[in-house]
Parts: structure tokens; sequence; C-alpha cells
């Protein structure tokens, strides 16, 4: 099917034809009950013929598998599993609807981890031993070492400790790619020694994931496209948002808390956080470094607008027009990119060390500045935590954003009491809405739910919010609530659809 020239271009390990294999080959490795780890992280990067593959054995041959990934899978792999029944559990981040559905249903068991801790756990022994990985390569060394796509994620952990590697060689995947990786792998616990990262663009490891080959149990020749972003440029609600975090570095450059320069940043996944970075193109900073997780399409326009300097990820997950643009120039962006595992990007010790100003979106907030960015009405699953809380906690600035409000202002996203909380407020600096920035640095309970109020809520929820605080302060408390009632906004939506007869209910008493 491929011209062996066109592969040895890619694959420079001698051997390789001997463990060249079909999808359906290799897919034939996955019995029913292993778990399996598979490369993939935001829709970037994925092995893409054998989970195909498997999905369509599954509907002949049902089988059933843990997965474990970086993050999300691309190119519907997740529903095509789902659909199959293959996924008996899954961890650590997904976004697609179908699997959504399974595991509020209680169909897949899903574990929603910090993306810094699964291949911790995975290499301490407390998660099932790895039976295979499956690896999408845009090369292979010599000595047998593969060279990543456009994410790193836990593909490296995954193919050193799987029993064995499946490699899709995708020779759609730019060749430019291969020296972008610095791949790094910590040593056990206790006797770990630091992680010599002391800067974004510090390299401190190799370009490729060193397999000993003899592990590679089969080669699978694919060329196949990730699945661009599905981002949203900005709207007016979130250039406010944008404008309002601008406002409030310009202040702490001004008071000498910041540099021009800022610090390293970090955006959260989706068109919220995207779009605050891509408002940073208009402000006054500049040389601009970036640590992170994914790089967006905001992380482009920064360096090609000359603000950014250096951006350093685990994944490049670009919409279709940005990467229209991007791809064919990848070359350009080459010494001013590296792409780690997922444990490096988002490792709590080197977030604290390079002093990183966090911007994540919250699901919701409550009026003390616990933040909700995992589950609707406490319950359903929406993604999962994702890294925000590996950058949340260790972060200089942790930074939240969010509109104030949802469907069309039905739903308040500063409620009294979060129905849900990924996010303490002890690792919440400050929130972000349309309507103004809440800094919560230095603040107690009700001085916060003050600010939070007036600030970032929508202002047709404002007099219910402050009926609700006065009555939870009359009964006392450092953190006052009215515990009856705490829940009742939440009450409201899953009853009625929406939280407006809250509103109603305030107005006859302010009256």
């Amino acid at each position: 099917m491929y011209d062996d020239d066109r592969i040895r271009q890619r694959c420079r390990w001698p051997q390789w034809h001997d463990r060249l294999r079909s999808a359906e080959q290799a897919a034939a490795l996955i019995e029913d009950g292993m778990t399996v780890g598979m490369s993939g992280f935001t829709r970037a990067g994925e092995a893409k013929a054998v989970p195909l593959a498997l999905a369509e054995r599954a509907a002949r041959d049902p089988l059933s598998i843990t997965l474990m990934t970086g993050a999300s899978l691309g190119n519907d792999l997740d529903r095509l599993l789902t659909e199959a029944n293959v996924l008996a559990r899954r961890m650590p981040f997904q976004v697609d609807t179908t699997l959504r559905r399974a595991i509020n249903d209680g169909r897949v068991m899903f574990m929603d981890q910090h993306l810094s801790e699964t291949v911790e756990l995975l290499r301490n022994h407390q998660l099932a031993d790895l039976d295979v990985a499956v690896v999408e390569a845009c090369a292979i060394t010599e000595d047998g070492g593969i060279v990543p796509t456009t994410s790193v994620g836990n593909s490296a952990s995954y193919a050193l400790l799987a029993d064995r590697v499946i490699v899709e060689l995708n020779l759609a995947a730019p060749a430019e790619l291969e020296g972008m990786h610095d791949i790094f792998v910590p040593a056990m616990r206790p006797t770990r020694p630091p992680i010599p990262v002391v800067a974004p663009d510090s390299r401190i490891g190799t370009t490729a994931i060193p397999v000993d080959p003899s592990r590679i149990a089969a080669i699978v020749v694919t060329e196949g496209q990730d699945s661009p972003s599905t981002v949203l440029p900005p709207d007016a609600d979130t250039a406010r948002i944008a404008e309002h975090l601008i406002g409030f570095f310009a202040d702490e450059v001004e008071a000498g808390r910041l540099t021009p320069s800022l610090l390293p940043l970090q955006a959260g996944i989706g068109s919220m956080a995207n779009a605050v970075m891509c408002g940073l193109a208009e402000g006054p900073f500049e040389h601009l470094t970036m640590y992170s997780e994914v790089l967006q399409d905001s992380t482009f326009d920064l360096l090609d607008a000359g603000k950014l300097d250096f951006a350093s990820g685990c994944s490049i997950t670009l919409s279709e027009a940005c990467g229209e643009r991007v791809w064919p120039r990848l070359a350009e962006y080459r010494d001013r990119l590296v792409l780690r595992p997922q444990e490096l990007s988002n490792h709590p010790g080197i977030v604290r060390r390079l002093g990183v100003i966090a911007v994540n979106t919250a699901l919701e907030a409550d009026i003390y500045g616990n933040v909700n960015s995992t589950h609707v009405n406490g319950s359903k699953m929406m993604n999962g935590i994702g890294g925000s809380g590996d950058f949340a906690r260790n972060a200089q600035l942790s930074v939240f954003v969010t509109k104030s409000v949802a469907k069309g202002g039905d739903l308040s996203s500063f409620v009294p009491f979060a129905s849900h909380v990924d996010h303490t407020e002890h690792d919440v600096d400050i929130l972000v809405s349309e309507h103004g920035l809440a800094d919560l640095r230095g603040l107690a309970p009700r001085e916060r739910a003050e600010v939070i109020i007036e600030r970032c809520a929508d202002p047709r929820y404002r007099p219910a919010l402050r009926d609700y605080f006065a009555r939870a302060c009359a009964r006392g408390g450092h953190t006052p609530h009215c515990l009856e009632s705490a829940l009742s906004w939440h009450v409201a939506a899953q009853r009625d659809g929406h939280m407006r007869s809250l509103i109603e209910q305030v107005e006859p008493r302010s009256a």
C-alpha cells in the first residue's frame, strides 16, 4: 500500500519491515480485559488506525478494555469505541458527547484525574499495569526511538511501561516535528532528583522516546490528519473578559508585582481561555513566554504578532483556519516551541518554580470563590478536570474566567454554593466575567462574597445573591451559609431548566 522508500524516509530503524503490520493485525494484539495506553492529547497526535480497527473488530467479536490516554481523542474515536462497547474504563479526560452520555449513565467507568498524575500512578503500580501501548509517530530513529507527532501527552511513559508497543507511523504528519520534542521521564521516588526545567525554553531530554525496539510488536503505516479544534473566535463577552484581565495585568506591572513580560502563561483548552489569550496581542506586554498544556490558535497568533518569544506545551491543537496558516510554516516556529510529556508540562514543582500565570475556565463559581469545572448540577460529568488543578494550586496567579450566565441568561454562573468543587477558594486568586474582575487575594470569605457578587455576577442575579448572603450572614459563621437553600439554585435549574425563579422570589422581599 505504501512505497518502501517513503517509509524509509521516516523509519530509519533497519528492522522495520519485520514488524510491519496492518491495523487489523495490530488490533488483534489487544485482548479482552486488557489495559491499553494510547497517544493523544486534546484531539492531537492520537493513534488513528488501530483504535478504529479495534472498534470494527468489537462489532464482530465483543471485547472491552481499560483505556488510558493523555487527554481527549480526535477523529470521533471515543464515540466509535463507546458505540462498539469497547470501553469498560476510561481515563483521564474526554470531550465526546457519546462517551459523556455513557459515563453519566454508568455504562463506562470514568476516572477523572489531574493530568500530571496518571503516569505517576501507573509507574508506582497504583493502577493496573499496561498491556499494550499504541503511539502515533512521525518518525522512528535508527535505534528504534519513537518520535511523537503533534502531542506527547503520556505517550513516553506508556511506551516505556507497556509490555508491548504498537507504533502508528503517520506519513502525513509534518517531518518538521522531529526535533521539537523534549522527552524526559522523571526517576522513581523517593530518590528522584530535581527536574531541571528552569525556564520555558529549557531542554532537558531527548527528541525521541527511547524504546527498546525488541518491545515494538507492530508498526502500522498510516496517513491521517488530526481533527481540527472547535475553538470559537472571540465574541463581545470574551473580549470584555480579556480587557478586564489585561487591565489587571497592567495594574500589577505598575505596582511592581509583574514586569512588562509578565510571567510564563498557561491557558486552559477551549474557546474562553483561547479568546482571553488572543486579547494579549492588543495589550502593552512584550517578550511573553508560555508554559502550558495545549498550544492553541492564540499561541500562534501571539507568536506571529511578535508578542510571544517562546511556548512550551505538550500538544498543538489548531482550528482548521489556523492550521492552514501554521502547518506549512512549521519550520519557522521550531526554535520557539517545545513539546514535553504532560507530567512535565503540568508538573506542580515546575509550575511553582516558574511562577506561572494560570488562566482556566470555570463552569460555575460560588460567592466564596470555589470553582466547579467538571459537573453540571453537581452530578453530570462534562469533560473532566484536565490540567486546571495542576496549575491552579501551584500558579503564582490562579485566574478563572467565565461568562456570568449560560443558556441565554437562564442559568447564573455565580451561585451561593458550587454544586461540585474542583478548585477550592484556597486555589483561586482571580475571578473574571464580562462584567468585571474580582481580585480575591488577601480577602476573608465574607469579603470575597461581596467582591464576587458586585463585580462578576450578572446584574439580574445580584439581588438574589445579595439576599442569600445577607440571610447567611445573619446566621453567622466564617463562611456563612443557609444549608437548606444553598443548592436551591441548582434545584430550580434541574426542575425548571432555569434559575429565573430566584430573581422573582427575591423581588417581593426587596420591595
